[in-house]
């Protein structure tokens, strides 16, 4: 049976590189989901004390610089022996007995080889109501709340973001109706969709002005900017 040390990993800089760009995704992912959901980064390059990241580890009572558990353990010998991790998504509990859903994936270094894991915990001992209150809107804080164009298409995403600005424009008295044209090509620039390679010819036609003249705002904001 292997040991602790015959399964650490020696890293490489790369190595390290990889799984700390992990990070950020960690702290996404766990306030994405809410307060009860723990997400846990482990480096193979020291098992005694892998959790290198941790988000709300006090539904395990885990802090950075805790060891593996049993099942990485186990999950991490049998990724080496078959490439696989079984199971993927499970069911577990913690040490003071709260129902953990669980999902670990194993994250690979230069050469394909294992450096660490990436697992999400969600606490379900809670009440469910109170876990779905986290996952809603909270009406006291209306403000937060963000639009966003979730399309199959650049040109939907241009389109709507163009009808978006058009609005927001003429609805706002200060500015003549001149400098319309030119003040939606602004807003469309500060949004960034004229990162999108349909954006000049598809807003040159909408607002019928020539796509030199949109060129020209654009040459004109990034200086500015």
């Amino acid at each position: 049976m292997n040991s602790i040390s015959d399964l650490s990993t020696k890293f490489t800089p790369k190595d390290r590189d990889v799984l700390m760009a992990y990070f950020r995704l960690a702290d996404t992912i766990a306030d994405f989901i809410g307060p009860h959901c723990e997400v846990v980064i482990h480096s193979f390059e020291s098992l005694e004390k892998s959790v290198v990241k941790i988000v709300n580890g006090h539904h395990t009572g885990r802090e950075v610089g805790s060891p593996i558990t049993d099942l990485g353990l186990r999950m991490l010998s049998a990724f080496e022996k078959t490439g696989n991790v079984t199971p993927k998504s499970y069911f577990t509990e913690s040490k003071e007995g709260a129902l953990l859903k669980s999902t670990t994936c194993i994250l690979e270094g230069e050469e394909g080889r294992p450096i660490g894991m990436f697992c999400i915990n969600m606490n379900l001992s809670f009440p469910f109501p109170e876990i779905i209150k986290t996952l809603m809107p909270d009406m006291a804080h209306s403000s937060m709340s963000v639009s966003e164009n979730f399309s199959a298409s650049a040109g939907d995403v241009i389109d709507q973001a163009l009808n978006q600005a058009i609005v927001e424009v003429e609805g706002d008295v200060s500015i003549t109706p001149k400098g319309k044209n030119k003040a939606i090509t602004k807003l469309l620039f500060e949004n960034g969709i004229f990162e999108l390679k349909e954006a000049t010819a598809i807003v040159s036609e909408r607002l019928g002005i020539t796509r030199h003249a949109i060129y020209k705002y654009l040459r004109e904001y990034k200086s500015e900017a």
